[in-house]
């Protein structure tokens, strides 16, 4: 999620049966007022499936907040808290700094390394066009080249491997 998605998350955004969070709005805040709107694209609205994990902590963080209306936002806060908050725990735990969003980004680079393929990467986070998250990302797939390479050296083994073996059976 981007920060503004993440500070416009209710408790009605979770569906703690299915382990899924809806992004369905975003939150500014402009001349002192607090502003929840649609998301700026239609591939924005979305529903991000979460692990078990991460909804117990979503849960017990509800739960540890008694009688939470469906409809408040589960951070109100504004961004530059956020932030603050952020650089504070940083400082504090002696680590590179980084900001919110790069949060966003380092979740992407895990995925990709893991082997999640772009097109539901691109689902994930909302954006509007594949080509967004190749360009953003693409940089991360530099790896990608000799795992092709093996994968055909093992396929034609394998084909091989298999014409020899049906010519013994004929």
């Amino acid at each position: 999620m981007t920060k503004a998605e993440l500070l416009a998350i209710t408790k009605a955004d979770i569906n703690f049966e299915k382990n899924q969070l809806s992004i369905n709005k975003t939150y500014y805040r402009t001349g002192m007022q607090d502003i929840i709107t649609e998301p700026k694209t239609k591939q924005s609205f979305r529903t991000i499936e979460i692990p078990e994990f991460l909804k117990e902590e979503i849960k017990e963080f509800v739960d540890g907040h008694y009688g939470m209306p469906d409809t408040e936002r589960l951070f109100p806060v504004v961004q530059e808290a956020v932030q603050h908050k952020m650089k504070r725990q940083i400082e504090l735990a002696g680590v590179k700094k980084i900001r919110v969003h790069d949060i966003r980004h380092s979740h992407v680079a895990y995925l990709i390394e893991k082997g999640v393929e772009p097109l539901l990467i691109r689902d994930r986070l909302g954006h509007k066009d594949i080509r967004i998250t190749l360009n953003t990302y693409g940089h991360l797939y530099p790896n990608q080249q000799r795992k092709i390479a093996n994968l055909l050296d093992n396929e034609n083994g394998n084909a091989v491997t298999g014409l020899g073996e049906e010519r013994d059976e004929c």
